[in-house]
């Protein structure tokens, strides 16, 4: 068969559902091949948001995703995605074409080294050079791709060796088992947690799978141990779980981290050292328990006592059938900080100011959107807001990235999560200095009649960063800009354009839209001043009048 055809066969092997991307000259041949498959040819608008895409796919079915481009700048423009997919712990195949490599008479024209390029931000990168090879090479970049750490692969599928002819049979998928625990390590852990006074329980994103959630709330229920996560960790636990302290949105000075300097034992799940720190450890302070598919990475700030290294949902249930929950537990701290918190954000849930306030748009979103609701977030001043706030109650239903921490991922994370889950109601919230990164891709999710909605956050400037520079003492310089009119610019492109003028349309407007079936894109104008009050000033002030445990 041609070597295209062997190609899409041995991704059809893999049970890939959707490539998404943007052709050229050099995949015409597979782009033939694929018209005769089973895989469905997502076209976008751009190949950063078809890596996006793709991505997204990825993390909310532990299945790589695949992405196309041709060869140059196609393929450059797969680096964010690429990076964002490594960082994000998220499997992904990227397939980039190129000009034959056994005869070209074009010279260097649009040719790069995109393996060597791809090789930093990859788990694996190869140029298939015989048609004999694309069986072994798919397998192994697919195997890569999803194996523990997860992350993004490529591969170079040159115009020659596409159209090749070659007997080789697809190689079957195979399934390995994660390699669990060993038992004394699982004891170690048992008995730090059962001697420490205040522990304390941490999901990290590595946690978020779905085995891995069932047997942490059943640690949880068993125990009785309070828990907090990462941003890339919500939803893990029930955040509306009188248990769940809140989330480290914020590197220190919150509430939480008063909780989490009254523990003397962190029991660590699923966190890794990309995210921000939610914690910091020093000599002689607070003991940690390392669960994790890998060892601790040395760090000044993160070296624990004992690591259980191995299948996470595997070790958790060994915890959750040993661990035995002890009287002297003293948690009475840790609610503290919680119920401060709580007192504390309270009056700003009903803050009738217009533009929005961050906290009431974060409040009035919780209203509309169904438990199993999936929000995709894009990068900006709001993401602290939601990760703080925002309570998940089930894995994956917060999109958002705290690894490369991306502008424009958030409308092409929406448009995945609608594919993989039709029938949940999904919701992008961009910012309208990241929205318009990949605003072309409001196009391609009308044409495949999506059902979604568009939350625009609309301060005419780079909020998240205008926040920073006002905290450290800098002039209000070089961060703003003008909008379109965004009910003309989503009408123009066949969506529904919907607009908030006052606090009273709000929760009814955010209520109306997704309705119906198609894509609404709503216009919020919103006011962050908040947060230089609240997160630089009145928690770091409040949170320090905690009585220390002990």
């Amino acid at each position: 068969m041609k070597a295209s055809d062997l190609f899409v066969r041995a991704l059809e092997a893999e049970g890939v559902e959707y490539i998404f991307g943007i052709p050229g000259e050099e995949n015409l041949d597979l782009l033939d091949s694929l018209s005769r498959s089973t895989i469905r040819l997502v076209i976008t608008r751009h190949e950063q948001a078809a890596g996006f895409m793709a991505a997204t796919y990825g993390r909310l079915t532990g299945k790589a995703g695949v992405c196309l481009s041709t060869l140059g700048p196609g393929a450059t423009n797969f680096v964010t995605a690429a990076a964002y997919a490594q960082l994000g712990a998220m499997p992904m195949l990227m397939i980039t074409g190129q000009k034959p490599i056994k005869s070209s008479k074009q010279g260097h024209f649009q040719i790069i080294d995109t393996v060597d390029m791809m090789r930093p931000i990859t788990k694996y990168t190869k140029q298939i050079v015989s048609g004999d090879n694309i069986p072994s090479r798919i397998r192994e970049a697919f195997r890569l791709a999803e194996e523990e750490r997860p992350g993004a692969v490529h591969l170079e599928l040159p115009e020659d060796i596409a159209r090749e002819s070659t007997d080789e049979p697809v190689m079957p998928a195979s399934r390995s088992r994660r390699p669990v625990a060993e038992d004394k390590s699982i004891r170690q852990a048992v008995e730090l947690i059962e001697s420490a006074e205040r522990p304390l329980i941490l999901i990290g994103a590595a946690a978020n799978r779905k085995l891995t959630c069932r047997a942490i709330r059943r640690l949880v229920n068993l125990t009785g141990i309070p828990f907090f996560a990462t941003q890339m960790g919500k939803g893990v636990g029930d955040e509306t779980d009188p248990l769940c302290l809140g989330n480290a949105a914020l590197s220190s000075g919150d509430f939480l981290h008063r909780a989490i300097d009254a523990a003397d034992l962190i029991v660590n799940i699923g966190h890794n050292v990309v995210e921000k720190p939610p914690f910091f450890m020093t000599p002689g302070g607070v003991r940690v328990v390392h669960i994790n598919f890998t060892s601790a990475e040395v760090d000044p700030v993160y070296f624990p006592q004992v690591e259980v290294v191995g299948d996470i949902a595997h070790s958790v249930w060994r915890l959750g059938n040993e661990v035995r929950p002890r009287d002297s537990w003293d948690f009475g701290p840790f609610f503290a900080a919680r119920d401060a918190e709580q007192e504390h954000i309270a009056p700003y849930l009903v803050d009738d100011g217009f533009p929005v306030s961050p906290i009431r748009l974060v409040h009035e979103i919780q209203r509309v959107m169904p438990d199993d609701g999936i929000l995709a977030l894009d990068n900006g001043m709001y993401k602290i807001w939601f990760a703080r706030n925002y309570r998940a109650r089930q894995p994956n239903t917060v999109l958002l990235d705290n690894a490369l921490a991306s502008m424009g991922a958030g409308l092409p994370s929406a448009m995945a999560a609608h594919l993989v889950h039709p029938n949940r109601k999904v919701m992008a919230i961009c910012g309208d200095g990241g929205f318009m990164m990949n605003a072309q891709e409001l196009e391609t999710a009308v044409r495949l009649k999506m059902n979604l909605s568009v939350v625009i956050l609309n301060d005419s400037a780079y909020g998240m960063i205008k926040w920073k520079q006002g905290d450290m003492g800098f002039e209000d310089f070089g961060l703003d800009f003008t909008n379109p009119d965004w009910v003309k610019f989503a009408e123009c492109h066949g969506a529904r354009g919907r607009r908030v003028d006052s606090i009273d349309q709000l929760g009814p407007v955010l209520r109306a839209a997704g309705e119906e079936p198609g894509v609404d894109l709503i216009d919020v104008p919103v006011d962050y001043s908040v947060s230089d009050k609240v997160l630089n000033n009145e928690i770091k002030e409040l949170s320090a009048e905690l009585t220390p445990a002990g």
